[in-house]
Protein backbone atom coordinates (compact mmCIF):
# COMPACT_ATOMS: atom_id res chain seq x y z
CA UNK A 1 0.00 0.00 0.00
CA UNK A 2 1.35 3.22 -0.52
CA UNK A 3 1.94 5.48 1.91
CA UNK A 4 0.94 8.84 0.15
CA UNK A 5 -1.72 8.55 -2.45
CA UNK A 6 -4.37 11.04 -2.11
CA UNK A 7 -3.55 13.33 0.32
CA UNK A 8 -7.13 15.06 1.27
CA UNK A 9 -7.47 18.09 -0.37
CA UNK A 10 -10.18 19.48 1.54
CA UNK A 11 -10.72 19.25 5.35
CA UNK A 12 -13.47 21.13 7.33
CA UNK A 13 -12.56 22.25 10.55
CA UNK A 14 -15.45 24.54 12.77
CA UNK A 15 -14.75 28.19 12.01
CA UNK A 16 -15.19 28.77 15.51
CA UNK A 17 -12.64 26.44 16.81
CA UNK A 18 -10.16 28.38 14.24
CA UNK A 19 -10.97 31.63 15.84
CA UNK A 20 -11.05 30.26 19.73
CA UNK A 21 -7.86 31.56 21.40
CA UNK A 22 -5.18 29.38 21.31
CA UNK A 23 -3.35 27.74 24.38
CA UNK A 24 0.48 28.92 25.43
CA UNK A 25 3.07 27.46 27.02
CA UNK A 26 3.35 27.59 30.77
CA UNK A 27 5.51 29.78 31.76
CA UNK A 28 7.77 27.06 33.09
CA UNK A 29 7.85 24.30 30.71
CA UNK A 30 6.42 21.06 32.16
CA UNK A 31 7.90 17.52 31.24
CA UNK A 32 6.95 14.16 31.89
CA UNK A 33 9.09 12.71 34.69
CA UNK A 34 9.16 9.03 35.25
CA UNK A 35 5.62 8.80 33.77
CA UNK A 36 3.11 11.55 32.63
CA UNK A 37 1.00 13.11 34.99
CA UNK A 38 -2.44 13.96 34.03
CA UNK A 39 -4.77 16.87 33.86
CA UNK A 40 -7.59 16.29 36.51
CA UNK A 41 -9.97 18.96 34.93
CA UNK A 42 -9.91 19.44 31.78
CA UNK A 43 -11.82 22.58 32.09
CA UNK A 44 -8.78 23.90 33.57
CA UNK A 45 -6.79 23.34 30.62
CA UNK A 46 -9.76 24.98 28.41
CA UNK A 47 -11.20 21.94 27.34
CA UNK A 48 -14.85 20.03 27.22
CA UNK A 49 -14.85 16.93 28.95
CA UNK A 50 -18.02 16.25 27.43
CA UNK A 51 -16.20 16.70 23.81
CA UNK A 52 -13.08 15.16 25.05
CA UNK A 53 -15.51 11.69 25.92
CA UNK A 54 -16.79 12.24 22.32
CA UNK A 55 -13.24 12.25 20.93
CA UNK A 56 -12.00 8.92 23.26
CA UNK A 57 -15.48 7.43 21.83
CA UNK A 58 -14.42 8.25 17.78
CA UNK A 59 -11.44 6.14 18.61
CA UNK A 60 -13.51 3.18 19.06
CA UNK A 61 -14.93 3.19 15.87
CA UNK A 62 -11.77 3.02 13.98
CA UNK A 63 -8.78 1.12 14.23
CA UNK A 64 -6.95 2.88 16.72
CA UNK A 65 -4.75 0.91 19.19
CA UNK A 66 -3.28 3.62 20.79
CA UNK A 67 -3.66 7.43 21.48
CA UNK A 68 -1.81 9.75 23.62
CA UNK A 69 -2.42 13.74 23.94
CA UNK A 70 -0.67 16.15 25.59
CA UNK A 71 -1.17 19.45 26.26
CA UNK A 72 1.27 21.70 28.25
CA UNK A 73 3.41 18.43 29.45
CA UNK A 74 0.59 16.50 30.86
CA UNK A 75 -1.62 13.61 29.02
CA UNK A 76 -5.58 15.07 28.39
CA UNK A 77 -6.64 12.14 26.47
CA UNK A 78 -5.66 8.38 26.23
CA UNK A 79 -6.18 5.53 24.71
CA UNK A 80 -6.09 1.73 24.37
CA UNK A 81 -3.03 -0.13 25.64
CA UNK A 82 -0.24 2.84 25.06
CA UNK A 83 2.88 0.89 26.69
CA UNK A 84 3.17 -1.47 24.07
CA UNK A 85 5.73 -1.73 21.81
CA UNK A 86 5.13 -2.55 17.98
CA UNK A 87 6.54 -1.62 15.07
CA UNK A 88 6.77 1.89 13.65
CA UNK A 89 6.61 2.61 10.03
CA UNK A 90 7.51 5.93 8.20
CA UNK A 91 7.57 7.90 11.55
CA UNK A 92 10.68 6.51 11.98
CA UNK A 93 12.27 8.76 9.42
CA UNK A 94 11.01 11.87 11.57
CA UNK A 95 13.18 10.05 14.42
CA UNK A 96 16.12 9.67 12.15
CA UNK A 97 15.91 13.32 11.56
CA UNK A 98 15.72 14.45 15.53
CA UNK A 99 19.31 12.07 15.75
CA UNK A 100 20.86 14.24 13.31
CA UNK A 101 21.01 17.28 14.59
CA UNK A 102 23.77 16.93 17.40
CA UNK A 103 26.08 14.91 14.50
CA UNK A 104 25.15 18.17 12.66
CA UNK A 105 25.94 20.94 14.66
CA UNK A 106 29.72 19.03 15.76
CA UNK A 107 30.66 18.84 12.25
CA UNK A 108 30.50 15.18 12.19
CA UNK A 109 27.35 14.72 9.20
CA UNK A 110 27.89 17.63 6.80
CA UNK A 111 25.07 18.80 5.22
CA UNK A 112 26.29 20.01 2.04
CA UNK A 113 28.73 16.81 1.45
CA UNK A 114 27.83 14.71 -2.05
CA UNK A 115 27.17 11.09 -2.13
CA UNK A 116 30.36 11.04 -4.18
CA UNK A 117 32.12 12.39 -1.38
CA UNK A 118 30.10 10.26 1.02
CA UNK A 119 30.99 6.90 -1.13
CA UNK A 120 27.38 5.91 -1.38
CA UNK A 121 26.72 3.61 -4.34
CA UNK A 122 23.85 0.65 -4.84
CA UNK A 123 23.62 -2.24 -6.81
CA UNK A 124 23.89 -1.77 -10.52
CA UNK A 125 25.88 1.70 -9.43
CA UNK A 126 24.14 5.42 -9.43
CA UNK A 127 25.18 8.00 -12.45
CA UNK A 128 27.79 10.51 -11.77
CA UNK A 129 24.56 13.04 -11.42
CA UNK A 130 22.80 11.36 -8.78
CA UNK A 131 25.90 10.98 -7.07
CA UNK A 132 25.87 14.64 -6.99
CA UNK A 133 23.29 14.93 -4.52
CA UNK A 134 24.14 16.18 -0.80
CA UNK A 135 22.80 15.18 2.25
CA UNK A 136 20.81 18.07 2.85
CA UNK A 137 18.54 17.07 -0.50
CA UNK A 138 17.77 13.60 0.95
CA UNK A 139 16.72 14.58 4.29
CA UNK A 140 14.44 16.86 2.09
CA UNK A 141 13.32 14.43 -0.48
CA UNK A 142 14.91 15.80 -3.37
CA UNK A 143 17.99 13.77 -4.08
CA UNK A 144 17.02 12.97 -7.75
CA UNK A 145 18.11 9.72 -7.55
CA UNK A 146 15.21 7.23 -8.39
CA UNK A 147 16.65 3.88 -7.52
CA UNK A 148 14.74 1.13 -6.26
CA UNK A 149 14.59 1.50 -2.80
CA UNK A 150 14.92 -1.73 -0.17
CA UNK A 151 11.56 -1.83 1.05
CA UNK A 152 8.25 -0.46 -0.19
CA UNK A 153 6.09 2.20 1.04
CA UNK A 154 6.57 5.66 -0.64
CA UNK A 155 5.76 6.72 -4.47
CA UNK A 156 8.64 5.78 -6.09
CA UNK A 157 6.43 4.02 -8.86
CA UNK A 158 5.43 7.46 -9.66
CA UNK A 159 9.19 8.82 -10.10
CA UNK A 160 10.29 9.94 -13.37
CA UNK A 161 12.67 8.34 -15.53
CA UNK A 162 16.12 8.26 -13.97
CA UNK A 163 18.44 10.83 -14.57
CA UNK A 164 15.59 13.38 -15.72
CA UNK A 165 15.69 15.81 -12.36
CA UNK A 166 18.60 17.40 -10.48
CA UNK A 167 19.19 17.21 -7.21
CA UNK A 168 17.55 19.49 -4.84
CA UNK A 169 14.87 20.48 -7.04
CA UNK A 170 12.15 17.95 -7.09
CA UNK A 171 10.12 16.38 -4.80
CA UNK A 172 9.40 12.66 -4.34
CA UNK A 173 8.63 10.57 -1.17
CA UNK A 174 11.10 7.70 -1.89
CA UNK A 175 12.49 5.19 0.81
CA UNK A 176 15.88 5.27 -1.36
CA UNK A 177 16.70 8.34 -0.22
CA UNK A 178 15.53 7.44 3.48
CA UNK A 179 17.01 4.31 3.91
CA UNK A 180 20.22 5.78 2.33
CA UNK A 181 19.95 8.66 5.22
CA UNK A 182 20.31 5.78 7.91
CA UNK A 183 23.44 4.25 6.16
CA UNK A 184 25.25 8.21 5.61
CA UNK A 185 24.20 8.29 9.44
CA UNK A 186 25.71 5.10 10.66
CA UNK A 187 28.75 5.61 8.51
CA UNK A 188 29.43 9.22 9.74
CA UNK A 189 28.81 9.10 13.05
CA UNK A 190 30.68 5.81 13.46
CA UNK A 191 27.05 4.97 15.32
CA UNK A 192 24.25 2.04 15.10
CA UNK A 193 20.98 4.26 14.39
CA UNK A 194 19.68 1.86 17.39
CA UNK A 195 23.06 3.21 19.90
CA UNK A 196 22.31 6.14 19.19
CA UNK A 197 18.09 6.26 19.59
CA UNK A 198 18.78 4.78 23.06
CA UNK A 199 21.29 6.96 24.05
CA UNK A 200 20.70 10.14 22.70
CA UNK A 201 17.21 10.20 23.13
CA UNK A 202 15.83 7.43 24.99
CA UNK A 203 17.03 7.98 27.89
CA UNK A 204 17.49 11.45 28.03
CA UNK A 205 13.86 12.08 27.57
CA UNK A 206 12.58 9.00 30.07
CA UNK A 207 11.54 6.84 27.56
CA UNK A 208 9.54 4.29 29.82
CA UNK A 209 9.25 1.28 27.14
CA UNK A 210 12.27 1.33 25.79
CA UNK A 211 13.38 -2.00 24.55
CA UNK A 212 17.04 -2.03 22.30
CA UNK A 213 16.93 -5.71 22.17
CA UNK A 214 13.27 -5.01 20.05
CA UNK A 215 15.12 -2.64 17.48
CA UNK A 216 15.89 -4.45 14.11
CA UNK A 217 16.70 -3.32 10.41
CA UNK A 218 14.68 -5.10 7.44
CA UNK A 219 14.64 -4.96 3.42
CA UNK A 220 15.35 -6.50 1.01
CA UNK A 221 18.78 -6.19 -0.20
CA UNK A 222 18.92 -7.61 -3.48
CA UNK A 223 17.29 -4.42 -4.60
CA UNK A 224 19.17 -2.30 -2.51
CA UNK A 225 21.98 -2.59 -0.31
CA UNK A 226 20.50 0.52 2.17
CA UNK A 227 18.34 -1.40 4.31
CA UNK A 228 15.18 0.18 6.25
CA UNK A 229 15.62 1.17 9.99
CA UNK A 230 12.37 0.66 11.40
CA UNK A 231 11.71 1.03 14.95
CA UNK A 232 9.43 -0.53 18.16
CA UNK A 233 8.41 2.28 19.92
CA UNK A 234 5.25 3.03 22.37
CA UNK A 235 2.67 5.17 21.91
CA UNK A 236 2.93 7.08 25.22
CA UNK A 237 7.20 7.37 24.28
CA UNK A 238 6.21 8.45 20.54
CA UNK A 239 4.82 11.29 22.60
CA UNK A 240 7.54 12.03 24.60
CA UNK A 241 9.65 12.60 21.27
CA UNK A 242 6.87 14.98 19.82
CA UNK A 243 7.06 16.94 22.94
CA UNK A 244 11.04 17.00 22.87
CA UNK A 245 10.11 18.14 19.34
CA UNK A 246 7.12 20.71 20.78
CA UNK A 247 10.14 22.35 23.46
CA UNK A 248 12.51 22.93 20.54
CA UNK A 249 14.60 20.28 21.27
CA UNK A 250 15.03 20.97 25.17
CA UNK A 251 14.23 18.73 28.27
CA UNK A 252 13.44 19.49 31.57
CA UNK A 253 16.81 22.20 31.42
CA UNK A 254 18.59 19.82 29.12
CA UNK A 255 19.92 20.76 25.50
CA UNK A 256 19.03 17.10 23.44
CA UNK A 257 18.83 18.40 19.69
CA UNK A 258 19.96 22.03 18.90
CA UNK A 259 17.22 24.33 18.96
CA UNK A 260 18.20 25.43 15.11
CA UNK A 261 17.79 21.61 14.25
CA UNK A 262 14.45 21.31 15.98
CA UNK A 263 13.17 24.92 13.57
CA UNK A 264 15.08 23.35 10.56
CA UNK A 265 13.56 20.01 10.54
CA UNK A 266 10.02 20.87 11.06
CA UNK A 267 10.03 23.98 8.49
CA UNK A 268 8.78 23.38 4.85
CA UNK A 269 11.51 22.82 1.85
CA UNK A 270 8.30 21.71 0.03
CA UNK A 271 5.75 23.78 -0.43
CA UNK A 272 2.01 22.15 -0.74
CA UNK A 273 1.64 23.50 -4.12
CA UNK A 274 5.35 21.80 -4.71
CA UNK A 275 4.16 18.26 -3.94
CA UNK A 276 5.18 15.30 -6.48
CA UNK A 277 3.36 13.48 -8.15
CA UNK A 278 1.01 16.12 -8.97
CA UNK A 279 -1.83 14.47 -7.57
CA UNK A 280 -0.68 15.31 -4.01
CA UNK A 281 -0.44 19.04 -4.92
CA UNK A 282 -2.59 21.58 -2.98
CA UNK A 283 -3.50 19.27 -0.14
CA UNK A 284 -3.01 20.12 3.50
CA UNK A 285 0.95 19.01 3.97
CA UNK A 286 4.39 20.02 2.68
CA UNK A 287 7.66 18.45 3.75
CA UNK A 288 10.68 19.30 5.85
CA UNK A 289 13.52 17.82 6.96
CA UNK A 290 11.80 14.23 7.17
CA UNK A 291 8.26 15.86 8.19
CA UNK A 292 5.84 16.45 6.88
CA UNK A 293 4.45 20.05 7.63
CA UNK A 294 0.80 21.23 7.79
CA UNK A 295 0.89 23.99 5.01
CA UNK A 296 -1.67 25.98 2.73
CA UNK A 297 -4.19 27.86 3.16
CA UNK A 298 -5.54 25.51 6.13
CA UNK A 299 -2.58 25.83 8.42
CA UNK A 300 -3.78 28.72 10.26
CA UNK A 301 -5.54 29.06 13.51
CA UNK A 302 -4.09 25.69 15.89
CA UNK A 303 -2.64 24.63 12.40
CA UNK A 304 -0.22 27.26 12.26
CA UNK A 305 3.46 26.05 12.51
CA UNK A 306 2.13 22.62 13.07
CA UNK A 307 3.75 19.37 11.71
CA UNK A 308 3.52 15.41 12.13
CA UNK A 309 5.44 12.02 11.88
CA UNK A 310 3.78 9.67 9.90
CA UNK A 311 3.89 6.04 9.04
CA UNK A 312 1.72 3.21 7.51
CA UNK A 313 -1.80 1.94 8.74
CA UNK A 314 -2.09 5.06 11.25
CA UNK A 315 0.99 5.89 12.79
CA UNK A 316 1.62 9.65 13.82
CA UNK A 317 3.16 12.47 16.16
CA UNK A 318 1.51 15.51 15.52
CA UNK A 319 2.74 18.85 17.15
CA UNK A 320 0.67 21.54 16.94
CA UNK A 321 2.48 24.35 18.84
CA UNK A 322 -0.10 27.16 19.20
CA UNK A 323 -2.77 24.62 21.35
CA UNK A 324 0.90 23.67 23.12
CA UNK A 325 -0.20 20.06 22.27
CA UNK A 326 0.80 16.63 20.96
CA UNK A 327 -0.87 13.71 19.98
CA UNK A 328 0.95 10.53 19.56
CA UNK A 329 -1.38 7.82 17.46
CA UNK A 330 -0.93 3.74 16.84
CA UNK A 331 -2.25 1.23 14.60
CA UNK A 332 -0.16 -1.85 15.80
CA UNK A 333 0.16 -3.61 12.24
CA UNK A 334 -2.43 -6.96 11.50
CA UNK A 335 -4.73 -5.26 13.52
CA UNK A 336 -6.38 -3.11 10.60
CA UNK A 337 -5.41 0.38 9.25
CA UNK A 338 -6.30 3.82 10.60
CA UNK A 339 -6.62 6.21 7.39
CA UNK A 340 -5.13 9.73 7.23
CA UNK A 341 -8.40 10.79 6.84
CA UNK A 342 -9.89 9.58 9.81
CA UNK A 343 -6.97 10.75 11.98
CA UNK A 344 -7.31 14.13 10.61
CA UNK A 345 -10.61 13.57 11.82
CA UNK A 346 -9.71 12.97 15.04
CA UNK A 347 -7.61 16.26 15.43
CA UNK A 348 -11.12 18.01 14.29
CA UNK A 349 -12.66 16.52 17.14
CA UNK A 350 -9.62 17.39 19.84
CA UNK A 351 -9.87 20.72 18.48
CA UNK A 352 -13.33 21.10 18.40
CA UNK A 353 -13.21 20.22 22.20
CA UNK A 354 -11.20 23.37 23.07
CA UNK A 355 -13.93 25.31 25.37
CA UNK A 356 -16.42 24.53 28.01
Amino acid sequence: MRLLRSLSRTWLVAGSALLAPTAQPAQQPVYPGASWERIADPAAAGFSRARLDSARAYLTTIKTTGAVVAVGGKILLDYGNTSELSYLASARKSVLAMLYGNYVASGKARLEKSLAELGIDDIGGLTAAEREATLADLLGARSGVYHAASNPGDNLADAPPRGSQRHGTYFLYSNWDFNALGTIFEQETARDIYDALESDLARPIGMEDFDRSAQQKSGDTTRSIHRAYHMWLSTRDMARLGHLMLRGGAWNGRRIIPADWARRISTPVTRSREMNPESLRGGRFGYGFLWWIFDGPTAIGPFEGAYTAMGAVGQYITVLPKLDMVVAHKTKPGNGSVSRDEYLAFLDRLISARGK
